[in-house]
């Protein structure tokens, strides 16, 4: 097939670009669904608490995902300031994932214990009580907003369906471990566990 043939038919152009973009896709995608290092959970890893996992919806709804990335790339600038880089292990029973690449504020992955209950409090409230340059936008209404516990077992089902190892109690006794909480309990007990597992290792 000649040059002039495929640069003269819109068509058959489209089609060719459409098979060798697939064709590459497919080689770069399909051998990392059995790679045991973007498929397996790294050690320690254990799936959210229910509480943890309406912090996640709560950090969802409002938008947190939008400003924050959840992923560090591994360049010595990004290392230095967030702590280690990202591996694939620590979101396998995320669903979806969150790295997202916009950062208006900083980067998430490794915020866990990095601070107090006390400060995720103050700073979600408002956010230039603690940080005075901060344009984050305040958060006032989470501190007063009920979680909504009838929901949380369907949503440990499906997570379950999708891989997450819950066992039977853990779905049993989600609605009750989070009766009488906050979105802002929620958000605080999310935010305190993201990179825990990667930054306790040390590695």
């Amino acid at each position: 097939m000649s040059h002039e043939v495929v640069e003269t038919n819109t068509g058959l152009l489209a089609l060719l670009i459409l098979i060798v973009i697939s064709i590459g896709g497919l080689t770069e995608i399909v051998p990392l669904f059995f790679l045991k290092q973007t498929t397996e959970p790294v050690e320690g890893l254990k799936p959210y608490t229910a509480l943890q996992l309406e912090g996640r919806d709560v950090y969802i709804k409002n938008g947190c995902n939008v400003c924050h990335s959840q992923m560090i790339r591994p360049f010595r600038a990004e290392t230095e300031r967030y702590g280690h880089y990202s591996v694939a292990g620590e979101f396998v029973y995320d669903h979806p994932f969150l790295w997202g690449s916009k950062r208006t504020g900083p980067d998430l992955a490794r915020v866990g214990g990095r601070y107090s209950d006390d400060w995720h409090r103050a700073h979600l409230h408002n956010p230039r009580d603690v940080v005075p340059e901060s344009n984050m936008p305040a958060f006032p209404w989470l501190e007063t907003t009920p979680l909504d516990a009838a929901g949380v077992t369907a949503k440990m089902k499906v997570m379950k369906m999708l891989g997450v190892p819950y066992t039977d109690d853990d779905i049993k006794n989600g609605p009750a471990s989070i009766k009488g909480k906050t979105e802002l309990d929620a958000l605080i007990a999310y935010l305190q566990n993201l990179g825990t597992v990667i930054s306790k290792r040390g590695k």
